[in-house]
């Protein structure tokens, strides 16, 4: 794992989760053991994981245990939400979730059919080429990102890219990250590096539709005052479409598609369509399959069929 700006204390837990669970994991298989000194069921597995760990360790298998409360940031990284949770990792990756297996004759079944089918066995040689899980790294910036703390989200997709260059998750957080910085010419420099593949994701077209829309989204200095004088003037379609244009400068979708959608139906032919085709790509900036947009949508066509 990458320690990605965090906090001194989330630094040292993914130092050491790296150290003691992830490196080891490069050519061993992992069993971590998620715990609490409180957990009596904790307690009553513990020795049974310990002694299984024991008996297959000629075959690669090594035990680490996690005490969720002195880890807790580790702990919600994984998700756990309770315990005891045992996971199994082998070169970065995990592979199994052994919690169900509560007893020696259950965790060895368990093991025996995920050595089997492991592409490659763990002490063998060949661990190197695979790089850390970097799931939950990805997870963690999309959280602080969606947090509000955009500075942080990009500080954490900056330092998971240099260990997965080639990670969609990475690229598009880094550029919706980018995007709520207000760097748009980095964001769309972004898209522009990305593979021809990678390129065609979902998520990169409406980070591409976001960025034309904030292109064409002029800021408006007086709100209120703009939105009095369209009050007072409704038939001023010019005035309203500057309104819009300002409201999806400040972030109110919901605003801007009722404005856009009262130009469509005062005239739906206005300036050569303009107000329709914004509120099309104010869609698909958000995303065609968003809940929201198919009651806009539903809204739209009330307007041009009802």
């Amino acid at each position: 794992m990458a320690t990605l700006g965090l906090s001194a204390a989330e630094k040292e837990a993914v130092e050491a989760f790296r150290r003691d669970v992830v490196e080891p994991s490069m050519t061993k298989l992992v069993i971590i053991d998620f715990w609490a000194e409180w957990c009596g069921p904790c307690k009553a597995l513990g020795p049974v994981l310990e002694k299984v760990a024991a008996a297959y360790a000629d075959k690669g298998v090594v035990l680490a245990k996690i005490d969720t409360d002195k880890n807790q940031f580790i702990a919600s990284q994984f998700q756990v939400r309770s315990i005891p949770t045992v996971y199994a990792m082998f070169q970065g990756q995990l592979v199994a979730d052994l919690t169900q297996a509560r007893t020696e004759g259950q965790l060895k079944g368990m093991l025996d059919q995920i050595l089997r089918q492991l592409p490659v066995q763990p002490g063998a040689d060949g661990g190197e080429d695979a790089g850390p899980d970097i799931e939950p790294l990805v997870q963690m910036g999309e959280e602080v990102l969606a947090s509000g703390d955009a500075e942080r989200a990009l500080s954490i997709f900056d330092q998971v890219a240099e260990l997965a260059p080639d990670h969609p998750g990475v690229a598009i957080g880094r550029i919706r990250a980018l995007m709520a910085l207000g760097q748009n010419d980095e964001a769309e420099a972004a898209i522009a590096a990305l593979p021809a593949e990678a390129a065609k994701n979902p998520e990169v077209e409406r980070a591409r539709a976001s960025l034309a829309l904030a292109r064409e989204a002029q800021p408006v200095d007086d709100l209120a005052g703009l939105a009095a004088e369209v009050a007072a003037n409704p038939d001023d379609l010019d005035a309203r479409f500057r309104l819009a244009g300002g409201q999806m400068a400040t972030g109110d979708r919901d605003s801007a598609a009722a404005t856009l959608l009262s130009i469509i139906a005062t005239d739906r032919e206005w300036n050569e369509g303009a107000a329709r085709q914004q509120l099309l790509k104010l869609f698909e900036a958000v995303g065609l399959e968003d809940p929201w947009v198919s009651q806009q949508r539903r809204k739209l066509s009330a307007v041009l069929f009802g």
